[in-house]
């Protein structure tokens, strides 16, 4: 393994912050607003026709008419109008890229104004919902008597679940995990989603009944789709995507090398983050929303620098702006064109990162001959995650860069078996797309099985 000179320890260590830092660093980074806020902020609202705004949403929220009950004061009829779409609608609003979605789309960007700000107008109606005495605003029709499996509990699988259970479906939801909601419970940065709202949203979900939650249930493959298969009318696949990819550089394998979704995982289960640990130096190798949300939250416990690492130019970067600039403003260094080389070490474990600078040259990336090597107590991966696929092979069905080949309505090539979310091919990985996805799918299955 690389070895440098170095025989220091790694400075990695917990409660490096008094309390009150914790509790400043960890609070919601994007607060609500206020009733009166809210009601001003909807009042700049236009209510396009052909609202560019609704289009953008890849759940077809009636953007305009939500934030018109806002501007009426009917929070009730402006969270019904949002979770009709979209039942992961208290969530979308938390943590989708509005700004490159539904605000980017915004007509009052073509005036040289700012956006209405739809997140947060759309968290402020949910959030009033959920807080209301009266929670619920679906039944369920009546029963069909059909049974139908869903494997994972993400947002592809609870949105399935949530509308074949309106739809008189009875389901059984099948989660490895100890909790429910997948990337909503342990994939994001504890700032975005404070007071275990996911764990909120899920209970608001299962209370219209009919959905059962069958946890430490893990899909290994043909056998467990064909055991599907033979007990329920249908299934839906929801697996998202649990393999993480690898550097495949030297040094890899050294001690404080982690990848960033565990990071993140151990961040959003933690009774209290003044127990996770953290280098003083860290560096985050990636440049999408989980490296920033893992460099973010190094830096927020106490790391005194944090280099985010690109091997390609900012355009490029998965993470949008307004995630560059977040974590900036967090005072996390952003570098691009610089690729990983080596991860150094002394007894076992990393001391530093050695990069090359990177070039395009033909269309492809080319070292320019330029090294940097960045200390490094800690060091994150976070290039990216891909469906384990093994499970995959011999259970016949189709896949296409190692996903899942559907129909629009998320049909597979198997008979009986639908799939949505991130392990689907062709997809954005977006948890409001995955709704959709889940959603589509629910109402595919239902036609199919019911005849219409």
């Amino acid at each position: 393994m690389p070895e440098t000179s170095s025989t220091a320890a790694p400075d990695i260590r917990a409660g490096r912050l008094s309390a009150a830092q914790y509790a400043q660093h960890f609070a919601d980074a994007t607060p609500p607003l206020n009733a009166s806020q809210a009601m001003l902020e909807s009042e700049r609202c236009l209510y396009c026709f052909d609202a560019p705004c609704q289009t953008a949403c890849p759940t077809d929220i009636d953007v305009p008419s939500f934030i018109k009950s806002i501007s009426d004061g009917n929070l009730r009829g402006a969270a019904r109008t949002i979770l009709e779409a979209n039942p992961l609608g208290g969530m979308c609003a938390r943590v989708c890229p509005t700004e490159v979605l539904c605000e980017q789309s915004c007509v009052r960007n073509t005036q040289t104004d700012t956006p209405i700000q739809i997140g947060r107008l759309q968290r402020h109606a949910v959030d009033a919902l959920m807080a209301s005495p009266q929670p619920q605003l679906f039944t369920r029709a009546a029963p069909t008597g059909k049974r139908i499996a869903v494997v994972g509990s993400g947002p592809a699988g609870l949105a399935c679940a949530h509308r074949l259970t309106r739809l008189g479906n009875d389901v059984v939801i099948f989660e490895a995990k100890p909790k429910a909601g997948g990337l909503n419970e342990y994939g994001l940065a504890s700032y975005k989603t404070v007071d275990d709202f996911a764990q909120k949203e899920v209970q608001w979900l299962l209370e219209i009944g009919g959905i059962t939650i069958q946890n430490d249930w893990r899909f290994d493959g043909a056998a467990s789709l064909d055991k599907l298969q033979t007990e329920y009318d249908a299934v839906f696949l929801g697996l998202g995507l649990s393999k993480v990819q690898a550097l495949g550089v030297p040094g890899e394998a050294l001690a404080n090398v982690r990848n960033a979704v565990d990071f993140i995982a151990e961040l959003r289960q933690s009774a209290d983050v003044a127990t996770v640990p953290i280098g003083h130096n860290v560096v985050v190798i990636g440049g999408g929303m989980t490296a920033v949300d893992a460099a973010v939250q190094a830096k927020l416990l106490g790391a005194k620098v944090v280099h985010m690492v690109y091997r390609r130019g900012v355009e490029t970067m998965g993470a949008s702006a307004a995630e560059q600039e977040w974590a900036q403003t967090n005072g996390v260094v952003l570098h691009q064109w610089m690729a990983p080389v080596e991860i150094l070490g002394a007894n076992g474990h990393a001391t530093g990162v050695r990069f090359a600078q990177q070039a395009l040259v033909d269309g492809q990336l080319q070292p320019t001959g330029r090294e940097l090597t960045w200390p490094a107590d800690m060091v994150f991966k976070a290039i990216g995650q891909k469906l384990d696929d093994s499970p995959l092979q011999a259970t016949g069905l189709a896949l296409q860069g190692g996903r899942i080949v559907t129909t629009e309505d998320g049909k597979t090539n198997l008979q009986g078996v639908w799939a949505g979310g991130d392990c689907r091919a062709g997809g954005r990985d977006l948890t409001v797309e995955a709704v959709e996805h889940g959603k589509r799918a629910a109402e595919s299955m239902h036609k199919e099985l019911n005849h219409g």
